[in-house]
């Protein structure tokens, strides 16, 4: 770990949930110009990753903290070239939501390498090495899925006869696609009435969301259930069962992961039947890492974020105050 060139003063202490009401903040004053965190974003394709990006430039800016952000666009090479221009900038810090969970051994050894700590955030990373990060900032994605699943189960406790859900996933190979799914799977389990009869790469999108829910309905009929890994991919699902004829929410039961201001919205409506919280307000956070670890402190290796999930009226009770 290197020496901090400037001191970062004590910023913002405590989980800050998304539902918590107020923005990410540190106290006026409480960092120092000169430390510079280079942050790779994986790309601006939902509402929770732009309220991830604001979150983060945000409390850089109150922290006093130098930010270069670059946005992958969804693709691990772009990820790969940022990381290597902020080792050649020589930044203090180096943060990053990987695109996908494999890949970064060499990346990350590039950077301890020149000195260079990386705290990784939102995704893990599938690596040989732990010991090539300092820390992992984020949601429990198994936690998540494994919520999704347990609310199918309670919800057709009483109900005799196959379950038929399809699933829509995350992005191929991402750390939140997978864990959810294998959470999701874990859960479901207990009731061999339920079972997963398609499942489809949906991108986390609005847009590949309909598109392969639309795909499922016409391949099979009797579709009781989805659970789609966000949001934005649910409520894609409910354009294309509405333009199917059906109703979202009573013909076919809709669970998501995220609890945006939209999907809260479609959740007390009814279009939606359960929502999963995943925060994406973790700017504070990580800023009060960064504090820790270019001074030399100690940081946990896990750092995960106070979640919880959502039915109809508790949705109604919290969308008043939705910041994303």
């Amino acid at each position: 770990m290197r020496r901090a060139p400037t001191l970062l003063a004590l910023l913002l202490v405590g989980l800050v949930t998304a539902c918590g009401g107020g923005e990410d903040a540190a106290p006026g004053g409480a960092g120092q110009d000169g430390v510079r965190l280079g942050f790779s974003q994986v790309g601006t394709e939902s509402a929770w990753r732009l309220a991830n990006t604001r979150s983060i430039e945000h409390a850089a800016t109150n922290a006093g903290v130098r930010l270069d952000l670059r946005i992958a666009d969804g693709k691990q090479e772009n990820q790969a070239a940022a990381i290597r221009e902020f080792i050649s900038a020589d930044v203090d810090v180096i943060a990053f939501s990987p695109v996908v969970e494999t890949g970064w051994d060499t990346l990350l050894q590039e950077a301890r390498d020149a000195g260079i700590p990386v705290i990784v955030t939102d995704r893990m990373v599938d690596t040989t090495d732990t010991s090539l990060f300092v820390t992992m900032l984020g949601s429990d994605f198994t936690a998540e899925g494994r919520k999704a699943g347990e609310w199918l189960v309670e919800h057709y406790r009483d109900r005799h006869g196959r379950v038929r859900i399809v699933e829509i996933e995350g992005t191929a190979g991402s750390a939140p696609a997978n864990q959810r799914r294998a959470g999701f799977a874990e859960a479901i389990k207990a009731d061999r009435d339920l079972q997963v009869i398609g499942s489809g790469d949906g991108d986390f999108t609005r847009a590949q969301g309909e598109q392969v829910m639309a795909g499922f309905l016409a391949a099979h009929t009797g579709i009781d259930a989805v659970f789609a890994h966000n949001d934005d991919e649910g409520l894609g699902a409910v354009e294309a069962i509405e333009a199917a004829g059906k109703r979202p929410g009573t013909d076919i039961k809709i669970i998501t992961v995220d609890a945006s201001r939209d999907g809260l919205a479609a959740l007390a409506e009814g279009r939606l039947n359960y929502v999963v919280e995943c925060n994406p307000l973790l700017g504070s956070q990580l800023m009060e890492l960064v504090g820790k670890v270019t001074t030399g402190q100690t940081v946990p290796r896990r750092v995960v974020v106070d979640e919880t999930a959502f039915d109809r009226e508790a949705a109604k009770a919290v969308l008043h105050n939705r910041q994303y």
